[in-house]
């Protein structure tokens, strides 16, 4: 009973000290989340500096998880390199451990200090910053008080026989040990939660030094597989990050667990103290592998990038035309562009023809299909915003940035169309199917009219956006008034079946009025295309509104 009591404290001061850290890292990421992004988008100049960023977002955020998070989200958008990332992480890893370190100072009695502050902080404050301050306050005294009790835990070890017996098989197995120090850092998702833990047991003196340095090695392993776990959706750019983080802290592990038996006793005598030499060996992993491979980012980002080339994307999700090449040749950047966007606009165009069919058919399938197709239309809308943003950023003419100008505001107003359709029209086609809904013939034939006509318009669209044609971009602003009486008249119908107790009318009359109304918003997004046209030929007033003298006249 005694040894059970025993096992709870310790994993009860366990699971405190993983809660602590995420409120330290929640907290921060609240208060100061947005200027770290910044910070680390900025700080990407040259190894040495991508480096710095990565250590001190990681000591503020006490989290290498959430630094890498960061830094994959900008390799994925290519506003870092792949070796610039590495750098990043290499930084992160130490920074991490230099945490350690901190945490590991004899400042237990800061704990209820920290925890005052941070529930008055978050008390009196109203705003999310002050609040994650203040949550990142309690979460750093919540830490401390978890190793003071981890502490007070692991004190009946010393004198525990069955825990000797333990680590006494685990040194005789290295591989295992390493193995399971890193499932516990996958578990509570960081490497710092671990380490902490194997100082405590350290500290009641029942662990070699060989054993303390190959569980730390495998907690630094397995503080890798989290980030990786979370951009396995994020695309090949984003892995490559955190593939080559995992793979660097296999190495110096694998490195540890052949040398440990011979690199215990000379750091043993550096330092004595088992807690120590715990964190000591911690920093020293870390440091050890930025000094090998920060010179080493450029070969390893290039090995990597040929290890996980992109997949040619075909007729799939990512950019077909965009090119990187043509980006100092601002007429194959902007027609490599347009091009693009053209493809956005093709795709709007199937989607708005599926969500008619899944009208049509009550097929739930068509939803699904929507939905892919939208994430397709994000993806690509995304890469025209990083390319365009990319070639703004040199040197060019006005006439040349107003078209860009151009471009990323249609790829813009496509992307919200595409959101209209997709968490707008096809909602409501699931509502219908779910609902087992039929829409009356007339109120159909109403329905599917004003979706031809949309559809059509989106095709001229696509033609003014690049042929800049002043004539049929007239043509479009006046099928825009045409399309609003369009749906005047149909709801007005609609209204007057409603009158006559048509029960399908009763039944979809939301459906058929909400799907009117995305119909007109969509159509609003497409007329968009023609103002910068009518606007440089001054054939566009800058308000609707009559004068009220020309009124009162």
């Amino acid at each position: 009973m005694e040894s059970t009591v025993v096992l709870i404290d310790i994993l009860g001061a366990g699971a405190l000290l993983i809660w602590g850290l995420r409120m330290v890292k929640t907290g921060v990421t609240r208060a100061f989340g947005v200027q770290l992004r910044l910070w680390i988008g900025r700080g990407t100049s040259n190894r040495v500096v991508s480096f710095c960023a990565g250590l001190f977002a990681t000591l503020l955020l006490q989290s290498s998880t959430a630094t890498a998070m960061m830094t994959a989200s900008f390799a994925s958008r290519q506003l870092l390199t792949g070796a610039m990332g590495q750098a990043v992480m290499l930084g992160a890893n130490v920074g991490t451990s230099l945490v350690a370190g901190v945490l590991a100072l004899d400042v237990h009695w800061l704990a209820p200090l920290f925890v005052l502050a941070g529930v008055a902080t978050f008390k009196l404050n109203e705003g999310s910053k002050g609040k994650g301050i203040g949550r990142a306050l309690l979460g750093l005294g919540l830490m401390l008080v978890a190793l003071r009790l981890l502490g007070e835990a692991t004190d009946p070890i010393r004198e525990s026989t069955t825990i000797a017996l333990i680590l006494n098989a685990l040194s005789g197995a290295p591989l295992f040990a390493l193995i399971l120090s890193a499932g516990l850092a996958v578990l509570a998702s960081s490497s710092l939660a671990v380490v902490l833990l194997v100082m405590s047991l350290a500290s009641a003196g029942t662990m070699d030094h060989g054993l303390a340095l190959v569980l730390v090695a495998g907690a630094n392993l397995g503080g890798a597989v989290p980030p990786l776990l979370a951009t396995m959706g994020e695309g090949v750019l984003a892995r490559r990050v955190t593939v080559s983080n995992l793979c660097v802290r296999a190495c110096g592990s694998l490195c540890v667990l052949v040398a440990a038996g011979a690199l215990a006793p000379p750091l043993a005598g550096l330092m004595a103290d088992p807690a120590s030499f715990v964190v000591g060996a911690h920093i020293g992993f870390n440091i050890a592998l930025a000094l090998i491979f920060l010179p080493l980012v450029g070969p390893l980002s290039r090995l990597f990038a040929r290890l996980m080339p992109e997949v040619a994307t075909g007729q799939g999700v990512g950019p077909r035309f965009l090119d990187n090449a043509g980006l100092e040749d601002p007429v194959v950047a902007l027609s490599t562009a347009a091009r693009e966007t053209l493809r956005i606009g093709d795709t709007v165009i199937e989607m708005l023809e599926t969500s008619l069919n899944t009208l049509r058919s009550n097929d739930a399938k068509g939803c699904a299909s929507v939905k892919l197709l939208d994430d397709k239309v994000d993806a690509l809308q995304e890469a025209v915003k990083i390319y365009l943003a990319r070639f703004t950023s040199g040197d060019i003419e006005d006439a040349e940035m107003r078209r860009a100008t151009e471009i990323l505001s249609y790829a813009i107003n496509l992307e919200h169309i595409g959101d209209i359709v997709d968490h707008g029209l096809n909602d409501l086609a699931s509502r219908k199917i779910k609902g087992h809904l039929a829409f009356s013939g007339e109120g159909f034939h109403e329905i599917e009219a004003f979706y031809e006509k949309t559809v059509a318009n989106l095709r001229i669209a696509q033609t003014i956006f690049m042929s800049r044609d002043l004539e049929l971009a007239r043509r479009l602003v006046e099928v825009k008034v045409d399309m609003r009486r369009l749906e005047q008249e149909s709801a007005a119908r609609h209204l007057d079946r409603i009158r006559q107790r048509r029960a399908e009318s009763i039944e979809t009359s939301t459906l058929h009025l909400d799907i009117l109304r995305d119909l007109k918003r969509v159509n609003a997004h497409i007329t968009s295309v023609a103002y910068p046209i009518l606007d440089e030929a001054g054939q566009l007033r800058e308000s609707r509104l009559r004068s009220l003298d020309k009124k009162a006249s």
